[in-house]
């Protein structure tokens, strides 16, 4: 079966509103960053997938829980929280994060519960506005903020998804 890119934008938008994220603006958001964090594949990846594992051990801190899936999920500790959510053994094979329904899992929860930095994605786009260059805190600071901005705009300007009945 050739899974198309329209068909994993459709999961993440199944997983988005199987919990409970409706608001096109957010789901907008979540496309944007899983389309940033995978390198514009839509497939889960592993950080800095075109390198060596090898290069991975020498070169980043926390390896071996370096990004991994939708939302480059890192660090034990994160593994950990996220093996215990899904039930998957994350600390043991952090390379269970790659499996799709674990890494849309981990992508979607983490915005709506502030998994990763503290910060939800209902505190930057809400009933009373919407801030998709300050949506990247619930991830990691403000780094290539207004790069996912923009593709989150080109989302919604283009919505392609609809919410399943």
């Amino acid at each position: 079966m050739n899974i198309t890119k329209q068909d994993k934008i459709d999961s993440i938008v199944a997983e988005c509103a199987e919990q409970g994220v409706v608001q096109d603006e957010k789901i907008a958001y979540i496309l944007a960053t899983a389309e940033w964090e995978t390198n514009h594949t839509f497939d889960p990846v592993k950080e800095a997938y075109w390198l060596s594992e090898d290069w991975r051990e020498r070169n980043l801190r926390y390896y071996p829980y370096y990004g991994r899936g939708y939302v480059q999920l890192t660090w034990e500790e994160n593994y950990s929280k996220y093996g215990v959510i899904t039930g998957a053994a994350l600390v043991a094979n952090p390379d269970l994060a790659l499996e799709p329904a674990t890494a849309r899992m981990i992508l979607v929860h983490g915005f709506v519960n502030g998994t990763f930095t503290g910060r939800k994605i209902s505190d930057y786009i809400n009933t009373k506005g919407v801030d998709f260059y300050n949506s990247r805190r619930c991830i990691n600071g403000t780094d290539k903020a207004a790069e996912i901005a923009q593709i989150a705009e080109e989302f919604l300007a283009g919505k392609s998804w609809d919410l399943p009945a």
